[in-house]
């Protein structure tokens, strides 16, 4: 698979990179539906043994492409593909290392959550502005960062849109190591290796106990996703969104 989404193995490790450095990886419909199918597919080979998902050099993901969200605001209503890609990935079993480098916006941090392992770069700046656009967070996030960091710095991270740098990342358990820009996929791909290399069933039984029950995980993506749907037929996220493309004309 190339394109937006471009999928390559070294071996037992498979990488998913977002390839749309144009805009920066925001995630487009299509995008989730690639990227969906390679993470059921990859469930189901047993060649792969762990799963590094990556951006473009200096940039991993700016979110979801406003422009999608913009057409369901207007009375598209919300697209499933996006909500089928957090199922799978909660429900996906082979372990998930995140090379993450320059911004992550958005989902682009909800999804680290997710992840095992996660490298960032020095440069790495995680933001979730999704009050700003009249919207909530979303891929269990509401649940698992308080879990993860707190709730005062889960409330100023996914209420307030304060970002936080890699440093500040780490010392909240959301990232395990700080690397310069050079060295982030390096580093990255050293750690799948590892991880790979362990005992296959002993590593799944591990991971599985040190994750928990999913089902807290899911039930809370489809409240919020039920809670989403309704403010992107709100006035204030139609009105955050025009002022969004008014800024950057």
């Amino acid at each position: 698979m190339n394109g937006a989404v471009a999928v390559t193995d070294d071996g037992a490790v498979r990488t998913i990179r977002l390839n749309r450095p144009e805009k920066k990886n925001a995630l487009t419909l299509a995008m989730y539906a690639d990227m969906t199918r390679t993470l059921r597919e990859s469930n189901q080979s047993d060649a792969v043994r762990c799963i590094v998902i990556a951006g473009a050099p200096g940039v991993f993901c700016a979110g979801n492409d406003i422009g999608d969200f913009l057409g369901a605001a207007m009375g598209g209503g919300l697209d499933t593909r996006a909500l089928d890609f957090m199922r799978e990935l909660v429900a996906n079993k082979k372990p998930l290392v995140a090379a993450v480098g320059g911004v992550a916006v958005g989902i682009g941090t909800t999804l680290l959550l997710h992840c095992d392992h996660v490298v960032a770069s020095t440069d790495a700046l995680l933001s979730t502005p999704f009050l700003k656009l009249g919207l909530i967070p979303e891929l269990g996030s509401t649940l698992l960062a308080p879990l993860r960091m707190g709730h005062a710095r889960a409330f100023s991270l996914l209420a307030m849109g304060r970002p936080l740098s890699a440093a500040e990342a780490k010392d909240a358990g959301i990232v395990n190591t700080v690397v310069e820009a050079a060295d982030l996929e390096v580093t990255a791909r050293q750690a799948a290796r590892e991880i790979a290399a362990l005992p296959v069933t002993a590593l799944a039984t591990a991971r599985e106990m040190l994750r928990g029950p999913a089902d807290a995980v899911l039930a809370r993506i489809e409240a919020e996703a039920a809670c989403f749907a309704k403010l992107l037929q709100s006035d204030e996220a139609r009105t955050a969104f025009k002022a969004f493309f008014a800024r950057k004309k």
